[in-house]
């Protein structure tokens, strides 16, 4: 898979690089807005979004203008709530806050590749360990037992189960649940603890203080 690393900094893009490309990622770097935008075709995009020469965010929306089926995983030291909210809005497909390991960042790239790859639709089945979801028809089973859930539990369960083991945010489960009316952290938190209940387990979604939820990857 072949990766584009937007990052003004040459330290910490020199570092990013090196990890990705022992993980067998291709990586090319660019360091500017304007050099992000006149890089080669590629199958994910590493993306700073405070840059020297514009916005990041505004580079990610050519970017995905471009291609729907293009990764973007916005990477930066933006961290507070509306920044996350903006760069998802604008097309990235996750958001990853500095300071952050490689590990996680890897678990990111692999989850949004795994979405975008080749334009491939989600799947129609998904099982994360014990639980297995027919999104189509809107079923979901825990070890076999058929569990009854609310339209909100189960979408947000989907959001999750698209990522097992990977943090998702809030902001990017309001979106995925709530597209156009948006919803408080404290709805998603009731929404979840009552997701939590019915599947039998509560550990089965684990909360990440202040990020979000992670549906458990056995």
């Amino acid at each position: 898979m072949r990766i584009l690393l937007v990052e003004d900094d040459a330290r910490v893009a020199g570092a990013m690089a090196s990890a990705l490309s022992r993980r067998g990622y291709d990586v090319e770097r660019a360091g500017t807005a304007a050099a992000a935008l006149a890089a080669a075709p590629c199958d994910l995009v590493l993306l700073d979004l405070t840059l020297p020469d514009g916005d990041g965010v505004e580079v990610c929306r050519v970017l995905r203008q471009r291609s729907a089926q293009l990764g973007i995983i916005a990477v930066t030291a933006r961290g507070e709530e509306r920044d996350r909210v903006i760069g998802l809005r604008m097309g990235a497909d996750d958001y990853v806050v500095k300071p952050f390991s490689m590990a996680e960042l890897e678990a990111r790239i692999v989850a949004v590749l795994r979405r975008a790859r080749a334009g491939a639709p989600r799947p129609e089945v998904v099982e994360v360990g014990p639980i297995w979801i027919d999104v189509a028809a809107r079923l979901v089973t825990v070890r076999s037992a058929g569990v009854a859930l609310t339209r909100k539990e189960f979408d947000i369960l989907v959001s999750l189960a698209r990522q097992p083991g990977v943090v998702v945010p809030h902001e990017r489960i309001v979106l995925d649940v709530w597209p156009t009316t948006g919803a408080a952290r404290h709805t998603v938190e009731v929404h979840v603890g009552s997701l939590r209940g019915k599947l039998g387990d509560p550990d089965l979604v684990q909360t990440v203080r202040g990020v979000g939820y992670r549906l458990r990857a056995e």
